[in-house]
């Protein structure tokens, strides 16, 4: 039994090292839909079909506990998993609510009325799939109120990330920083709402400025797995462990490499 995260790419990555230095007895199985990445320009039902694909592929090796390290995928079809049944002994679970958790300044688990809080000007970050679909302000919804929030698009930014073109990547996130500044000037907080993100952070708090309060997920979601898994003690275990992807092994064992900086090899789904 292990932990599955899933991916459509590379950008679950960044929560699985945060995930392993804060849980180095939980093993971990990752699960990147290569093949059919990126998401975020697809449309919600294509998203949940091949999201659910990927769950059930993860369940089966014995993953009873999947955390879906993609925001395009947790905004276009945790809801649905959901609704539709999960078996009995099985969690799927997002990426979403600790990051507005944090955001908020609410414990894990709080389920009160919603409430004012001191940051009222956020600014998100997203692919097109995870802005159209709007989970992210949904999920604000049921625990702040008077938070308004301008969503832009971050067209590009996850290709030239998963291309390894860094200097693309620093410029298109400049470009998406200055037209989300064309209408919100002045931000108080910023939501990186995509996984691949976190490897830009610091050209999104340069473009954005030192007073705006930046907000990546990666270390938050290994936070909350942890306290979820202090919780839930049959979630974890010791199992298979590794890499997976529908893609192309060695082509994407070599940009998973590039990505972090170490070698990583993966192996065909």
């Amino acid at each position: 039994m292990a932990v599955g995260i899933f991916d459509s790419g590379l950008g679950g990555l960044t929560v699985l090292e945060a995930a392993r230095q804060r849980l180095p007895d939980v093993q971990f199985l990752y699960f990147a839909d290569s093949a059919h990445a990126p998401y975020g320009v697809r449309d919600a039902d294509d998203i949940y079909q091949l999201t659910n694909r990927a769950v059930h592929e993860l369940w089966s090796r014995g993953c009873n506990l999947v955390i879906l390290a993609c925001n395009t995928a947790s905004a276009a079809a945790l809801r649905r998993i959901q609704e539709n049944g999960v078996p009995e002994g099985r969690r799927v679970l997002g990426v979403f609510v600790p990051l507005i958790e944090a955001l908020t300044e609410r414990e894990w688990g709080d389920n009160s009325p919603p409430r004012e809080v001191e940051t009222k000007h956020v600014a998100l970050f997203a692919t097109p799939a995870t802005v159209s679909s709007r989970a992210f302000q949904r999920e604000l919804a049921f625990r702040a109120i008077g938070v308004d929030v301008e969503a832009q698009s971050c067209g590009g930014v996850v290709d030239a990330i998963e291309e390894g073109d860094m200097i693309l990547a620093e410029a298109l996130v400049r470009s998406h920083v200055e037209a989300l500044k064309r209408k919100m000037p002045h931000p108080e907080a910023a939501i990186l709402g995509c996984t691949h993100y976190p490897l830009m952070q610091d050209s999104f708090q340069q473009a954005l400025g030192a007073d705006v309060k930046v907000f990546s997920q990666a270390k938050l979601v290994a936070d909350s797995l942890a306290d979820y898994l202090s919780r839930h003690p049959g979630m974890e275990g010791e199992g298979e462990s590794g890499y997976l992807t529908t893609g192309d092994p060695n082509r994407v064992s070599d940009r998973a490499t590039r990505f972090l900086r170490r070698e990583i090899r993966f192996q065909s789904a």
